[in-house]
């Protein structure tokens, strides 16, 4: 009977550990955008937004919208961090 509740409470311990990391939350992505080419352009500014989903996926999410970009002569970074 001991063996049987040891075995049992090593599964359920595995179980809440297993569910317990891979619950979803929310997590802020937080990206920071840097503007060269023009005169008058803003320093940088910084957006944040929400995503509710694993850690793996949130982050991968968020590092995803990072990136280079150019139009019209004005050249943009953005840098995007889960927080």
């Amino acid at each position: 009977m001991k063996k049987r509740f040891t075995s049992f409470l090593f599964a359920l311990s595995a179980m809440v550990l297993l569910f317990a990391t891979s619950c979803t939350r929310e997590y802020t992505c937080q990206c920071k955008f840097t503007y060269t080419g023009a005169p008058g352009l803003p320093e940088g500014e910084v957006r944040e937004y929400k995503i509710k989903d694993t850690k793996s996926g949130a982050e991968s999410k968020c590092q995803g919208d990072s990136g280079e970009y150019d139009r019209d002569g004005i050249h943009t970074v953005e840098e995007c961090d889960l927080f």
